[in-house]
Parts: C-alpha cells; structure tokens; sequence
C-alpha cells in the first residue's frame, strides 16, 4: 500500500510522534514485559530438539535447490490439478461413497500424491532428523501437511450424502482432506484435516488473531529512572545470595518461553511484510490452526438452508461420532528430558506440569495456554491463585486449632463439666432412658473447645477480609495475565446460534442490531413461559432437597434414642457422636445420589429454556448446578448451625414430631461439634469421591479401551503394542472433554470455597483440608488433560464468566453466616454474657478469663423437678441446658432475665459484626485497584510504540518497494 509522504508527515505531526523509532529508543530502555504469546514463529522458542518432531523448516523463501521439494509442498489454497489414476491408488476411499462423492468438480479439491514421495519423503527426514514412523501420526501420508484436526465418522452410518456434502465444501474453503481407516475397529474411519498456508492468512486475517510484530519490543520503566541502576544492581546482588526458591521451574525446562517476547497486532494479509514470518510452518502455532479449523468446520454448510451447518450439528445427528485437534504425540519417552530435551509440547507438559514429583513447582501457565488455549489456561491460573491463597488461611486456622488444643485443659467450661459428678442431667428420652451425669460428656466437651474458643471470632474476621483480598488481588492477576497473553483488546466474536435454538424458532425472524443479518427469534412471551417453567422446576427440586434433609432429621430423632438406650455400654456413654456420626453419612450418601439426579434436572431445564448462544447456555447450566449443589450440601449444615436445639422445648413439655420422637437437643457445651463433624465428613468424603471420579473413572475406561483393542473387539487388527497405533487412533481411545466443557471443574472448587468460607467459624482446618486437597487437584486435572482426555479445542476467554459473581455472593454470604454461627450455634455470646454481667467478674474490671467464668455451667442449667414426670426416678431434680426459673419460683419454668439478656447480645453481636467487617471488605475492595499502575503505564506505551512501528515497518517497505522499482528516493522519505 503506498501513501503521500506528505499526509504521512502530516499526520504525524499531528499525532506529535517521533519521525524516527530511534528517537524514542534513546529512552533507557528496560527488559521487556513478560508477555507471554513469544514469537512463534522463531523456531529456537521450541523446546531442545521440539522443531524436528512438529514442523519441517521451511523457509518463506525457498533456496532454488529445494525449489522441487518447496513446490510438491506447497501450502497454497489455490485449486490443484486433478489427481491422476495412479495418485489415486494412494487415497482411501470407500467404495460406497465412490458414486455419491467422487465427481469432477470434486476431483480438483482432492489432494494430490506427487510423483516424486519417496525421494521427498527422505530429503524431510534427513532435514527434520526424525523418524518416519514418530510422524505417521501427526501428518499427512507424505509426511509434509500437518494434521490440524480429525473427524471420526462410522462407515456404517446412513448420513453419507450429508457427509460428503460437508467435506466438499471443506475441500471448496480451502482445507484439505485424506482419509484413513482404523486399525482396530473396520467400522471407523478418520478424516485428517489440514489448513494450507493460505487458508491459515485468510481466516486468521478474519478472526482478528494477533500475531507477533516483526520489531523488537522496547518499554521504558519509570522507576528505573527514579531508583537509579545502582539500587537495581545492588538488589540483584542481594538476590543472587538468597538461597533459590525451589517453587520455581528451572529455566532450562522451559526454554524461551518466559525470555521472548514482542508485540503483536490483528494479521493482516495486506501488511504481511510487518510480521516477524521466519518459517510458515511454525508463525501459526498449533493450538492457532485447531481454532482456525475450527472456525471452519462451524461454519460450513451440509446441505442448502439458513441453519444446515457446522460440526455441532452433524456431531448431533450421528454423521459424524467425534472431532477433536490431535495431541503433538506421545506424553512419555525412554530418554530422558535433561539429556535429550522434551520430543513435544505434551511430553514437557507432563514433565514439567503432570507428574506427581513436581507437586510444589508453580504451574507452567503459559505453556498451558499455549497448548490448551486460554480459557483452560485461565482455569489452572485462577486453581493455582486460589491454592496459593490458601495458605495463610489454613496456617492461620491451624493455630486457632493449636491454641484451643494447648488450652484445652485450662478451659473452666472443660473443667466444671469433668469434674462435676453430683450434676444430674434429665434423661435424654421419656421411656427408656435415665437420668445420668453431666461428668460423662466430658470428652464431647473438650472435643467441642478445640473448635469454639476465643479464637473462633479473630478467625471468622479473618476469613471474611481473606475472600475479599483474594477476589480483588485475583482481578489483578487476570489483568496481568490478560496482558501477557493478549487478551486486552479481544471482544468475543459474535456468537453462533445454538442449533437448538434454529430449528426452535426458524419461523420468526427479526434482524440482530450487531451483524444486521437476519436471524430466529425467540418472542418475550415464550421466553417468559419457559422461564417460569425452569423457576418452578427449580423450586421444586429444592424442595426435595428440604425433603431429604427431613428425612435426615427423622432418622436423627429415632437413632437418638435407640443409641441412648442401647445396651452397649460404650455406645451408650457416647450416644452422642454416634448420633451425629451416622447422621452425617447417611446425609452425605444421600447428597451424592441426589447430585446425579440434580445434573441430569439442569439439563433438562437448561434446554427447555432454550438459550440463544453456547455461552447463554453455559451460565444457565452452571447457575443451576451451583444452586442444586449449594443447597443439597449445605441445607442440612444450615439446620444443625441454626435449628438443632432450638425448638426442643423443656422437660415435661418438649416438642414432639408428629407426638411420637421428640425432637433434639443440643449438649450441655453447645451445638458447634456437631456442626463441625458435618462440615468435616462431608468435605473429606466429597473430595476423596470427587477425586476418584475426576481420575479413577477415565483410567477405568481407557483401561477397558486398551483391553478391547487387545483383543480385537472392533473387527480390527489385533494390536499387541500400543506405539504401533498412529496418534489419531490413539487419541481416539481416550475419553473426550466433558460435555460441560470446564462447568464441573469450577463447581467443585466454587463448593469447596462455600465450605471453606461460610462455616468457617465452626471448622477452622477446612482451609488446611483445601489446601490439600487443590495440591492434589492440580495434578490430577494436569493428569487427566494430558494423557487420559483428548485434546480439547483451544478456545480464547479473558476472564473466569459467571463464577466470578458466585464467588462474590458467596463471601458477602460468609459474613452473615459466620456472624449468625458465633453469636447463636456457638457459646462465645452467652460466656461473655456470663463473664460481665452474672459471673464473679462483674463490676470488678477486668480479670483472667477463666476466673470470670467460674460457676458458667451452673448457671447455663436450669432445674427440672422429676416427681411431675411421676417415672419412679430415685432423684427428685435433674439439670437441663436452658435459661428457665426453677420449679419452685413463682413462675416456674418461664424464661429468666439472663436469656433475654443472653438474646440481646446475640442480635447486637450479628448487627455489629456485620457492619464491621461489611465495612472492613468495602474498605479493601477500595484500596485495591483492579489493574496495577505500572501495568497501566505499560499498556500505553506499548500502544503508543506500536503506533510508530507501524508508521516506521510502512515506510521502510516503501522504500524497499521504490528501490526495487528503480525510482528515485529522498534520504527520508519515500
């Protein structure tokens, strides 16, 4: 393109730029951002020896001595002559398609086999130094053309002419095509995709994909010029004498990837000549060419009519079983990666990111990224975030638990219940049970201070303003990574419509205000219908889930008084914790079943709404799961933190369900070791299932997969050695992606940040126990996305989508939680109460906690008299957990002033917590700023910089173009 040099200069002016880049790189330049797209296109940015396994290096530009070889390989979208006879022998065709597909005009869109394969075929080796048979899986029969994705179709399908269709009017967009029969099943047969050169600039152009800029990135740091060189120098010597943080991978394990880096800017095939292009092969990276087939195969037609296209569609009907981009090859090797250096990108992966052994190192996120795309990679950087923010969290509750069991012994509460052996507490049921002593739950009490103690407020405090500083430091890091992966600047493209949604409502269209194309359109009165219908549904569901937890409630009242008479004496001593414990994994199987039958419910609801788009219907799933899953785990925690013991009533008048099982009470200590054994079964066994499904499930399958191919069961050949399989087919045996794409992933960490936040006042190890349960989940998802799952499509996102708000819904509901959890399940408000207004403290100032509590259990026990029972007891009084006047005052059996005083504190205690810590969080998120300064600052010089690399690669293009020309031109100008 050829502009005025006078508009040109004018413009400039206008701008205030510099007419040179040399100017501005006078500036003392600093060391690059980390950005983390590295220049592709440079082969040494691969890892030792990755180039010879994953691309042939050709050159833009071929030397005239490969001018044969470069010509037969020629990545060009233009028509290729129609395949001879004898090239055809080499092409797998089926002959029940020969009459239905194999026409002239197809014939041009075929591959052709050149003549001269063998000799080519060894010029490849000898120049990528590889085995052929490392590459039969990854590109085409000449070993040249890469393999961008595959189709997997059964031969015995009956959607032939739509699947010829299709695959004609892939070869008509400039894709190629060659098909291969299985090795172990004769009912598939694979169709390997390939993007010529071509084909990759005209979409890649059309996506707006930002491919690096051929000039060297420069920034200017601010500080340096305030701090000077001498401090920096003086820090690195500092630095260099700390002992090496072992978390850090070494930088020889991942070679070029945190050291390269330059601009990037939207490809344009117009200025071609901007880009830094050293070899076509390797400028687009993999993942890059997955998207961009992608896109095709979205996009392409099956048969005439508005909504007859895309793979999602023929995936639906049958026509084709499975599309998916290939793995670059083996995740293992006999040699070893310091020695020989990783064979491909999945091998380093699993050495630098999959293995057990590396469980401390930090994540390789922009190798993730760059093999699985961004919203994969988004994923495992916010894990890893969420992981590392867990530690102060579950150091902090560990010494809470540290501190209530060093003081264990010295607690008064403890003390006057073990040593209390005259206190006559009342019978825990009216027929069978007796009267028994308060000294027998002794162990249940001390159990019970480990985890309400003085430490419990500071803690729940504490977690509160940690939600917050971890969501708010958490959108700083996605803008840090936003950056570094180039993602400021990309809007999502407008999303297809469902093809659900098509066919649905095909009849009514209305124009779309940003493609102006008509498109179906759903009426605000159907929409509202459906709505209402999924609303109700999910009400409905959670009712069902109350209803279990009722049932729950039942079996609680029956099994407590069967283990309060039980003739075991053990069990009967510790009726108690049996109660609860078998309560909490009847509730808990429970949970699990239901959670199949909640996932399949949202699906159904999610489709009967009918969303418009793919993302529409992510959030709509996602909401419902979380809602179903939210209530079906915490609906029984809620009822035991603010229900249990509520409404039991008192000796002579206690509440009955249906006039037959009366209902529970707390224990003289208070409810929270209850609360805390729910909290603590629940979230071991969900994890430990959780993790057993995530791995245990898929390494089953593949097992029975390989054992199947073993034995023939296909119809196929009988492979004795896995490595004789070709990578599509190994592939192919993996299990694919979830449905749900990364929905479950984010559901089970989104729970167990429920868990760890909300009750957290009642259990403070359940940040340790997250902690190290994401150690693990780290690994094993790494695991499962690298050898035991297909290779998902690399898709792009900037930030996490809907969880990001449930993760802020769930902390403003920790702080309420947590406030109601202190001031009504646990002791702390009635201790306090106790220490300066009843116990022997009161109106003499301040005095150690324990004496201020002395005479606490006497007080917190109110009398019953036995006689009205009329049971033949031999003691006429027992005790009972309760604020009521004695049987002989002048109103027996009414509430003293102690329990409204008691009540009073409570309710003040909730408003003040609240608003404290409300306020606290409010304060936080204000300090915070989403994005770091020098972050900002970098932004804009480096669009500033880009500017004037532009004007400047234009210009020097001129001026090439001139001189080629023979024109005359100006010193400056063109």
């Amino acid at each position: 393109m050829v502009h005025h040099s006078g508009s040109i200069q004018s413009f400039k002016q206008q701008k205030g730029m510099h007419t040179s880049i040399s100017e501005i790189l006078k500036e003392k330049s600093l060391k690059p951002s980390r950005r983390s797209l590295p220049c592709l296109a440079q082969s040494q940015t691969h890892p030792i020896n990755l180039n010879h396994f994953l691309s042939v290096p050709l050159s833009p530009e071929p030397k005239p001595e490969v001018a044969d070889l470069s010509q037969s390989i020629s990545t060009s979208c233009s028509l290729l002559p129609p395949q001879t006879a004898e090239d055809g022998k080499d092409h797998y065709v089926e002959e029940t398609e020969v009459s239905t597909c194999e026409t002239r005009a197809d014939e041009s869109f075929l591959l052709q086999k050149p003549v001269t394969r063998a000799k080519l075929e060894a010029r490849t080796d000898s120049l990528q130094g590889k085995n052929p048979a490392d590459s039969s899986g990854l590109f085409f029969r000449d070993g040249k053309k890469r393999i961008d994705y595959i189709l997997v179709y059964k031969k015995s399908s009956p959607q032939v002419e739509k699947r010829c269709t299709f695959e004609k009017n892939l070869r008509a967009e400039g894709l190629m095509l060659e098909k291969e029969p299985s090795l172990t099943n004769n009912d598939i047969m694979f169709v390997k995709v390939h993007a010529p050169w071509d084909t990759l600039c005209k979409y890649a152009e059309q996506m707006n994909i930002r491919m690096p800029f051929r000039k060297k990135c420069y920034f200017t740091d601010w500080k340096s010029k305030t701090l000077g060189s001498r401090f920096h120098l003086r820090c690195r010597q500092i630095k260099s004498w700390l002992p090496r943080n072992p978390m850090k991978l070494d930088k020889e394990a991942l070679p070029d990837l945190e050291e390269t880096d330059c601009y990037t800017a939207p490809f344009s095939r117009a200025r071609m000549h901007h880009f830094t292009i050293n070899n076509r092969e390797t400028f687009f990276s993999n993942s890059t060419r997955s998207r961009i087939v992608h896109h095709v195969l979205q996009r392409t037609k099956y048969e005439d009519g508005k909504s007859k296209m895309g793979i999602n569609r023929l995936l639906g009907n049958n026509t084709y079983e499975a599309a998916f981009p290939p793995h670059e090859g083996g995740y293992k090797s006999r040699h070893p990666i310091k020695t020989h250096g990783a064979q491909n990108h999945r091998h380093l992966l699993y050495e630098r990111w999959a293995r057990w052994g590396i469980w401390y190192k930090y994540q390789p996120l922009d190798l993730i990224r760059r093999y699985f795309g961004e919203k994969i990679g988004l994923y495992f950087a916010w894990l890893g975030w969420y992981t590392g923010m867990l530690i102060p969290a579950a150091l902090v509750g560990v010494f809470v638990f540290l501190y209530g069991l060093f003081t264990m012994d010295s607690s008064q509460v403890s003390k006057e219940i073990c040593e209390d052996n005259t206190t006559v507490m009342c019978p825990m049921c009216e027929e069978t049970c007796e009267p028994w002593r308060l000294s027998d739950s002794c162990v249940y009490a001390k159990v019970t201070y480990l985890f309400d103690n003085g430490g419990t407020v500071f803690f729940a405090i504490f977690m509160a303003i940690w939600a917050t500083v971890f969501l708010e430091f958490w959108k700083r890091r996605r803008a840090e990574l936003t950056y570094d992966w180039d993602l400021i600047d990309w809007e999502e493209e407008e999303e297809e419509l469902r093809p659900q949604f098509e066919a649905k409502y095909s009849r009514v269209e209305r124009v779309n205000p940003i493609s102006g194309k008509p498109e179906p359109f759903q009426p605000f009165s159907d929409k509202l219908s459906r709505l209402m219908v999924s609303v109700s549904g999910i009400f409905f569901m959670i009712s069902l889930v109350l209803t279990a937890v009722f049932a729950v409630v039942v079996f609680r009242l029956i099994a407590m008084e069967k283990f309060a008479s039980f003739n075991w004496h053990f069990v009967k001593k510790n009726w108690q914790f049996a109660t609860s414990g078998t309560g909490v994994c009847i509730n808990f199987m429970i949970i699990m079943s239901l959670n199949v039958v909640y996932e399949k419910v949202a699906y159904l609801l999610t489709n009967l709404e009918h969303p418009r788009t793919e993302s529409e219907w992510e959030n709509s799933f996602a909401l419902k799961m979380f809602l179903f899953q939210f209530v079906n785990l915490n609906s029984s925690t809620f009822y035991i933190a603010f229900f249990l013991g509520r409404f039991a009533g008192r000796p002579g008048k206690y509440n009955k369900l249906f006039n037959r099982w009366r209902l529970e009470e707390c224990h003289p200590s208070g409810c929270l070791i209850d609360l805390c054994l729910q909290m603590g079964v629940i979230m071991f066994f969900k994890q430990i299932w959780n993790n057993f499904m995530e791995l245990g499930y898929p390494l089953l399958q593949n097992w029975w997969s390989r054992r199947k191919i073993k034995k023939g069961g296909g119809g196929g050949q009988n492979v004795e050695n896995k490595t004789q399989l070709p990578q599509w087919e190994k592939d192919w045996n993996l299990q694919p992606m979830n449905a749900h794409g990364l929905v479950d992933e984010y559901l089970e960490m989104v729970l167990q940040f429920g868990f760890t936040t909300i009750f957290v006042a009642a259990f403070p190890l359940a940040p340790l126990l997250a902690l190290l349960n994401n150690i693990i989940e780290i690994r094993l998802d790494a695991y499962k996305f690298v050898t035991q799952w297909r290779r998902p499509m690399p898709a792009r996102a900037t930030d996490i989508g809907i969880w990001h708000g449930i993760l802020e819904g769930i902390g403003v509901l920790a702080v309420i939680t947590n406030a109601f959890v202190i001031a009504i399940t646990s002791d702390y408000i009635p201790r306090f109460v106790y220490a300066f207004k009843y116990g022997p403290c009161m109106d003499k100032g301040h005095h150690h906690q324990n004496e201020c509590l002395r005479g606490y259990m006497n007080s917190s026990l109110s009398v019953f008299d036995m006689g009205d029972l009329k049971n033949g007891s031999q003691s006429r009084y027992c005790r009972y957990r309760d604020y009521r006047a004695p049987p002989w005052s002048p109103v027996p059996y009414e509430f003293t002033l102690q329990f409204w005083h008691v009540l009073a504190a409570r309710l003040a205690f909730i408003i003040v917590f609240e608003h404290l810590v409300f306020g606290i969080k409010s304060f936080i998120a204000y300090l915070i700023p989403d994005m770091p300064k020098d972050l900002c600052d970098r932004m804009r010089r480096e669009k500033y910089l880009m500017q004037e690399m532009m004007y400047e690669a234009e210009l020097e293009h001129l001026q090439k173009e001139r001189k080629k020309n023979g024109r005359r031109y100006h010193h400056e100008w063109p």
